[in-house]
């Protein structure tokens, strides 16, 4: 099946913005920032996929918070594609989970985490939708490919490839920018994760990581000409997130950081 929206972001001059909370703590939250990204998006003339996980599976601690959950994040992601007509991404994390998720959303993510795990990267191909597959902290970009083909192997050839940094000791992670020209030659749009990158993970019971490189990371990874979007979570109040607070950028940062990379 044709995606006029796949389409149109392999066409795209410049780059595309996959943009929002990283969890739906409310909403009141989402519709915000929907609405908010929105007018920042037609203002510049960017592309827009509203991006976020109505849950966290993946959390440090036990008592870590993990969001509303399928059936309610899901309604909060509805009202956000219903009001501002923007399409929707959001991750997955059991193959239970898909079918419910594919009615709704334009993008499925694969986390990073679970990049290798094949049932659940061969149910999301078989929705037809596109699928973004994170590539693992433990991933050679090269590996990547095998990961696609488990997509493409079900006939759906939408396929996004994301880059969110390499372990570098136990709490630290580094970008390699030759992932990015690597995942390239496999022909499928290349993505790079602004705000896991800068991720210090598992660090005491929460991960925690900066924004300060935000600018600088970017530009560089956009001066290689291999990147067609960015991916970055943001909110209004990154000190009260519910998760990853220490590397979401504040709402208001956005503009003059789009200003800076659209230069």
């Amino acid at each position: 099946m044709n995606s006029p929206l796949f389409e149109e972001l392999k066409s795209t001059q410049g780059f595309f913005l996959i943009a929002g909370p990283c969890l739906a703590e409310s909403e009141q939250l989402v519709m915000k920032t929907a609405d908010f990204l929105t007018n920042l998006a037609e203002s510049r003339k960017i592309n827009l996929i509203f991006k976020s996980s109505y849950k966290k599976a993946n959390r440090t601690s036990i008592h870590s918070p993990v969001g509303p959950g399928l059936e309610l994040g899901l309604k909060y992601l509805e009202k956000v594609k219903t009001t501002f007509a923007l399409p929707i991404l959001t991750d997955v994390h059991e193959t239970s989970e898909i079918a419910a998720v594919s009615q709704l959303v334009d993008v499925i993510q694969i986390p990073a985490f679970l990049c290798r795990q094949t049932d659940l990267i061969v149910k999301a191909g078989k929705t037809n939708r596109i699928v973004n597959l994170k590539k693992g902290q433990f991933m050679a970009p090269e590996d990547m490919v095998m990961a696609a083909e488990k997509v493409t192997e079900t006939g759906n050839k939408k396929v996004l490839l994301t880059e969110r940094g390499t372990c570098f000791g136990y709490h630290d992670l580094v970008v390699d920018f030759r992932s990015f020209a690597i995942m390239a030659k496999s022909g499928f749009p290349v993505v790079f994760d602004v705000t896991h990158s800068q991720q210090r993970p598992s660090l005491s019971n929460v991960s925690k990581g900066t924004t300060d490189y935000a600018v600088m990371l970017t530009r560089a990874a956009l001066a290689t000409k291999q990147i067609k979007g960015l991916f970055l979570e943001t909110h209004p109040e990154p000190e009260k997130a519910l998760s990853d607070a220490t590397t979401q950028i504040r709402l208001d940062n956005l503009p003059a950081l789009l200003d800076e990379l659209n230069k």
